[in-house]
């Protein structure tokens, strides 16, 4: 079985049904499943006659609009590989994952192409591939020298590559996992059963379609499960408090920026109703357990968090019908295993901390023409079971199983031979009233190696001395940060996660 099999159960259970329902200021529209797949296999036509063939890529610089989603079925459909390219990235980043994919054809917007032709002129690059713009797109489908109807579409296997999704980039140049109709498979299957999805369930869905995120959580759960999807552009306050207080609206899944903007929100208003919602979801990054309390005390719902990866979909989740613990990620997902293990690779008891390491049919290929990183990835156990690395540090309670991620590997510090666990401080920082944000990493220090120091986004004036104090009154005296910078802003990607990369020793401080 490949996605498109698994697609075609809705579309043949319920064609009239709305796939999705779009909006974007006064521009609406809505495509039923029959509508969606009939666009999609013409334009699947019309890039077979323009030559797109099985194996090639196909890259995609787009915003949230229903022409992703058709696009995207017309790709997968003859066999192609979708490469989705985030939106906020500019000249360098465009240039670097259009050399390294080589897409045949870059689908796009008008109002992108001048952008990307300032990247195609890259002194490094050979210039862009064909350029589509979704204005276009349905003279690309009617056009085709042959009818959708007499096409013979190639077959497509269930381990033939769907799609290249590109690393954030947060230690570095992206790199591209490559994930197989399988490996996708895998995830939204799973996700199917254990948020127990339903047919009639209509998902409220800004989450950028270039993110997994928003791409498999949301848009193929939803088209696997034949629900609705009511696609926005972005999130912005009002307007998505108003989806959400819309009764037919059951399912919103959000980052931890959003949830922090939405209970912003909602503390000035007046009590909402929201009883029709069935979940609320988290994910992409660290969920503050304040916001999750907060959350659940204005609205009665408790946010459902999650823990994946772009290399293999979703990994962990709290419990749909159980606990939903702040703090944590929760179980393995169906068909997922976890390990974790010390600096040697060996399993650590439940209680103590390790890498996070994870095994299943979710798990991607490798990356894309990068054997070096693919290999040093993955591990191999005792008996030869193979296990993809993380990176991230996490910890097992003994008597629930959930999972409570301590951070990045990379951003470990150790300081003086004792290992400092940037959230643990962050999370102390942000119980202080005025602060908004905070972020720490690791500083080379000559007496200890390292020392942590601490970056804070401040509402209102905090001073140092009452930061120290509460750091000394609480944390052992080696993981009190060595110095506080006060920034504008902390850097994120698009998809709310931060970059400490970008913070460096104060560079950014103000």
């Amino acid at each position: 079985m490949n996605l498109i099999d698994l697609f075609a159960i809705a579309r043949t259970r319920s064609p009239h049904k709305p796939a999705i329902e779009f909006a974007d200021g006064e521009l609406r529209s809505s495509l039923t499943y029959a509508e969606l797949f009939d666009r999609a296999e013409r334009l699947a036509a019309g890039l077979m006659a323009r030559g797109v063939r099985h194996g090639d890529r196909v890259a995609f610089f787009l915003g949230n609009r229903p022409e992703f989603a058709i696009a995207y079925l017309a790709v997968i459909r003859v066999g192609a590989v979708m490469v989705p390219i985030n939106l906020r990235y500019r000249q360098r980043e465009i240039t670097h994952i259009l050399q390294d994919c080589m897409p045949v054809l870059l689908i796009t917007e008008q109002s992108q192409v001048e952008l990307l032709e300032d990247a195609g002129a890259d002194d490094a690059g050979d210039g862009l591939p064909d350029l589509m713009v979704v204005e276009e797109l349905d003279a690309w489908s009617t056009s085709a020298v042959l009818e959708s109807s007499t096409t013979e579409f190639p077959r497509v296997a269930a381990d033939d590559l769907a799609m290249i999704l590109y690393t954030s980039g947060t230690t570095g140049r992206s790199k591209g996992a490559m994930l197989s109709h399988n490996n996708v498979l895998a995830t939204v299957t799973g996700l199917l059963n254990a948020w127990a999805w339903e047919q009639n369930d209509r998902l409220l869905l800004c989450l950028p379609l270039f993110h997994t995120h928003g791409l498999t959580v949301g848009l193929h759960c939803a088209l696997a499960m034949g629900a609705t999807v009511l696609l926005r552009s972005k999130y912005t306050p009002g307007t998505t408090i108003e989806d959400l207080l819309d009764k037919r609206t059951t399912l919103f899944f959000a980052v931890p920026t959003i949830y922090t903007r939405l209970v912003a929100e909602l503390r000035g208003q007046d009590a909402v109703n929201l009883r029709h919602m069935r979940l609320f979801c988290s994910g992409s990054a660290p969920l503050d357990p304040e916001t999750f309390g907060e959350f659940e005390r204005l609205t009665g719902h408790a946010i459902l968090e999650r823990y994946g990866m772009t290399e293999t979909g979703m990994n962990l989740s709290n419990l749909y019908a159980g606990p939903r613990v702040p703090g944590t990620v929760g179980v393995p997902l169906p068909g997922v295993r976890m390990r974790i293990v010390d600096g040697t690779g060996a399993g650590v008891a439940a209680g103590e901390e390790g890498e996070l390491l994870v095994a299943g049919s979710n798990v991607f290929g490798g990356y894309w023409q990068d054997t070096e990183k693919t290999a040093a990835s993955f591990s191999h156990d005792a008996g030869g079971a193979q296990w993809f690395r993380t990176g991230d540090l996490a910890r097992e309670d003994p008597s629930t199983g959930y999972v409570a991620l301590l951070g990045r590997k990379h951003e470990l510090i150790i300081s003086g031979g004792f290992n400092i666990y940037p959230r643990e401080i962050e999370e102390l920082l942000l119980t202080c009233p005025g602060i908004a944000e905070a972020a720490v990493v690791g500083r080379p220090d000559a007496e200890w190696g390292e020392c942590p120091v601490a970056f804070i986004v401040c509402e209102t004036p905090v001073a140092d001395e009452i930061l120290f104090s509460l750091c000394r009154a609480q944390l052992a005296s080696f993981k009190t940060p060595k110095a506080i910078f006060r920034v504008e802003s902390l850097p994120r990607n698009a998809m709310g996660k931060l970059q400490k990369h970008l913070l460096g020793d104060g560079n950014l401080a103000s």
